[in-house]
């Protein structure tokens, strides 16, 4: 049954308003504007990784335990590099002093860890002597350094963790305890006060390198790269814009009034998020870019329809208006199916994501409002004129016509080409893989990326894990049979190849084990008595100094330890399983023990993985609900379903294409399905309703086709062309989420045009034969179809 509407309406007293009382609708519409554009002022940002969270992740509340039961391991840890590629050197060793004192001083210190404050035990004659290893009584000669180095290569604690295997490249590890009212602000103060200290340093000791690592570098990159994102990557963007509407509009007046919906759409949008509450964050700070894309996508259709108009000669009020009339529900269906997709994004775990596509449908809509209120009337007052086209000129085919008739012609090897190019790319989909690497969402212009890549190189990775381990039992930590557990369980941990050091208990007591007699190597073992454990440990507690306990390692009533293993800069696959065979391990050798492990580069190890299978769980009723729009839309069961394949061509190619070029699927990347989606819906309900029109007024379908290519195609190609060049600036992003979110979409968008250009043509051709009922156009004073077209 043929569900085609017969009547078109004529333009309606709402759509026309903006043309008949435009000085009216510009000043409601402007001051709509400034009302939620006073919102920004509420506005305020975020850079730490826990907004990536929300409070039922099980991997963040499984840090905050670890974090709540044992003293924060907040860190930022300052690596020294000599140029001699040798730490043991009074030089060297004097910087150690002096900077380990000074670092004291960084804003929300609690502890300071180096080569110059370890705590060295050892023997003397009945007593147990506890000092920092570079005390400052003992002058740098050759037998003390020679001590100094045979101590630090040989201690597990030190070795991969503030000394290298080779001894070239030394670290101070700060940690701190952020009160977290602000953990931005906190974070910057952080790091502002430590690079006052490198700079200090720096000058004294030309010959050293410095870099900074830890989670508040980290923290303070991901602030970096949002506020580079937002000076550098809009302003581009905006200029990009521009320049290509002005060179493919042919005029400026046009591109003004362009200008002011863009600007109106992105002010209202952010001062709307500001009235909500919410904050700029490293994803949101990109909505911007993105409303500025889809804004101008809206835009140049009404644009392009009118000059179409006013070519042929007829008034500006009467173009704007047949162009508002023709392109309203086209505009609306692609910008409630492109809400439609962002609001999916509801299902991702991440809050951030969550608000970046809240943001993102809310701008859409309101560039959709803007664009058939405001840019209508703003085109009313403008004095634009068109060049009227002669006759001879306006029956002259142009490269849309050529491209239109060579869709027509070639048809039938279109068809099969383009479903074997879908089927090909559908088969490379299982190629992708989904992984995350937290250090390597920073490009290697980012400082925090080179100082983690160099950390690596020379004494190891910067990804850890924190694994507590609880006896539920108090003193229960210097039961024999526990310390006998923990200690095989961090000889297993360092025989995997991933792991670099380990930060464990046991080595502790085995060290204060052969201390206590006599340090006879013999005894370098751990103490098999439970009374005599807890002896040494309490003995060896009672001589640390203050800031240097083991608070960090060991919960209030010693129930409980804490181990931190470093491991290599991993893929969140290899994260998740190195995980796992730590649950494993414990559950075949340690089952009685209960175990928590967790670090921020596991969090979003898991955060990506499912991230992914919320998105694709979700694209079902994305697919559903935008077909049922299509249907509603075109009012035709029969284009609604075709337009399916089309819709959903464009994200199977270039995913197939990705996992040729790359492969990984990071947390950006898990979102560019719900994200493109509603986007390449705009080229196909274009394509689709330009068609339709032509199929009511009696036209063929090939007819149709030609119509729909000489009425749509220029505009759908400006469009194209616009919304790639927008998130090719997003793909020049130091921050490898945006980035790559960036480069892909701009590919899903470019491969849209050519599947609406070519499959979605022919597929008409071939499927939608079925004769229409003509519709009476009589209330226009002119047909759209070229006359070249009409005598076919």
């Amino acid at each position: 049954m043929n569900t085609e509407q017969t009547n078109p309406n004529q333009p309606s007293k709402w759509l026309t308003m903006p043309t008949r009382a435009s000085w009216w609708v510009l000043l409601l519409t402007m001051l709509l504007v400034v009302a939620a554009t006073i919102g920004g002022k509420n506005l305020y940002f975020r850079g730490d990784y826990n907004i990536f969270f929300d409070g039922q992740n099980a991997q963040l509340r499984a840090y905050d335990e670890i974090q709540t039961t044992f003293a924060k391991s907040d860190n930022l840890a300052i690596v020294i590099a000599p140029k001699s590629g040798n730490v043991f050197e009074p030089e060297t060793l004097t910087l150690i002093q002096q900077l380990t004192q000074d670092a004291w001083q960084i804003p929300f210190s609690s502890r300071v860890d180096s080569l110059a404050n370890y705590q060295h035990t050892e023997a003397f004659e009945d007593d147990l002597i506890v000092e920092d290893l570079l005390l400052d009584e003992y002058a740098f000669s050759e037998p003390r350094i020679a001590k100094i180095r045979q101590i630090a290569l040989s201690e597990p604690v030190v070795k991969h963790s503030l000394i290298s295997e080779k001894g070239d490249v030394t670290v101070i590890n700060i940690t701190v305890q952020l009160p977290q009212l602000d953990e931005t602000a906190e974070a910057m103060q952080v790091v502002e006060s430590a690079n006052q200290l490198i700079e200090k340093y720096q000058a004294l000791y030309p010959t050293m390198e410095f870099h900074k690592a830890g989670i508040i570098a980290m923290n303070y990159a991901f602030m970096v790269a949002a506020q580079d994102d937002s000076s550098t990557l809009v302003p581009t963007m905006l200029l990009v814009i521009l320049v290509f509407l002005t060179i493919m509009l042919r005029s400026f007046l046009s591109v003004i009034a362009t200008l002011v919906v863009i600007i109106g759409s992105v002010a209202a949008t952010m001062g709307l998020s500001g009235w909500a509450g919410m904050f700029l964050s490293t994803a949101t700070v990109n909505i911007p870019t993105l409303v500025m894309t889809l804004a101008v996508a809206d835009c140049v259709h009404v644009i392009a329809t009118m000059r179409q108009n006013m070519k042929k000669g007829h008034t500006k009020q009467y173009s704007i208006d047949q162009s508002v009339t023709i392109n309203f529900m086209p505009i609306l269906i692609t910008s409630v199916t492109t809400a439609i997709g962002f609001l999916m994004m509801n299902m991702s775990d991440s809050p951030v994501l969550r608000d970046f596509g809240n943001l993102a449908a809310l701008g859409v809509m309101i560039a959709c409002f803007l664009s058939v209120s405001l840019l209508p009337a703003l085109l009313r007052l403008l004095p634009i004129k068109v060049y009227v086209a002669s006759a001879e000129e306006e029956n002259s085919s142009d490269i849309m016509d050529k491209l239109g008739d060579w869709v027509v012609r070639n048809r039938k090897a279109l068809l099969p080409i383009s479903a074997l190019v879908i089927a090909v790319s559908a088969s490379l989909l299982p190629l992708n893989k989904i992984n995350d690497e937290s250090v390597k969402y920073f490009d290697s212009r980012s400082e925090f990326r080179r100082a983690a890549d160099f950390m690596e190189e020379r004494i190891s990775g910067m990804t850890n894990i924190s694994i507590a381990i609880k006896t539920n039992e108090s003193q229960g930590i210097a039961d024999p049979i526990f310390l006998q557990a923990v200690s095989d369980f961090s000889q297993w941990l360092r025989d995997q190849p991933e792991a670099d050091h380990v930060a464990t208990l046991s080595d502790v007591y085995k060290r204060l084990n052969k201390n206590m007699h006599g340090d006879d190597q013999n005894y370098y073992k751990l103490p098999l008595d439970r009374e005599l454990a807890a002896q040494y440990l309490l003995l060896y507690e009672m001589s640390l100094p203050y800031g240097l306990d083991l608070n960090n390692q060991i919960n209030v009533d010693k129930s409980s330890i804490k181990m931190v293993v470093t491991i290599d800069n991993l893929g969140s696959v290899e994260l998740v399983d190195f995980e796992n065979r730590v649950y494993e391990w414990f559950a075949t050798h340690a089952p009685q023990y209960e175990i928590v492990a967790s670090s921020p580069s596991l969090m979003f190890a898991h955060i990506g993985e499912t991230n992914m299978a919320s998105m694709l769980s979700t694209l079902p009723i994305t697919l559903v609900l935008i077909s049922v729009l299509m249907i509603f839309a075109l009012r035709s069961m029969r284009l609604g379903l075709i337009s399916v394949v089309p819709n959903m061509a464009p994200a199977i190619i270039g995913f197939g294409l990705w996992a040729v070029f790359s492969g990984e699927i990071n947390l950006g990347l898990s979102v560019v399905v719900t994200l493109t989606l509603g986007i390449v819906v705009d080229d196909s309900v274009h394509f689709l309703s330009k068609y339709q029109r032509a199929r009511i007024q009696g036209q063929s379908a090939e007819e149709a086709v030609r119509y729909a290519f000489h009425t749509v195609g220029r505009a759908l190609w400006i469009t194209t062309v616009v919304l790639v060049a927008g998130f090719s600036v997003l793909a020049m992003s130091s921050f490898r989420l945006n980035a790559d979110m960036g480069q892909l979409s701009a590919l899903v968008i470019f491969i849209a045009l050519v599947v609406d250009f070519v499959f979605l043509p022919a597929l008409l051709m071939r499927f939608d034969t079925a004769s229409y009922e003509q519709a009476d156009f009589s209330h226009e004073t002119h047909s759209d179809v070229p006359a070249t077209q009409t005598q076919s």
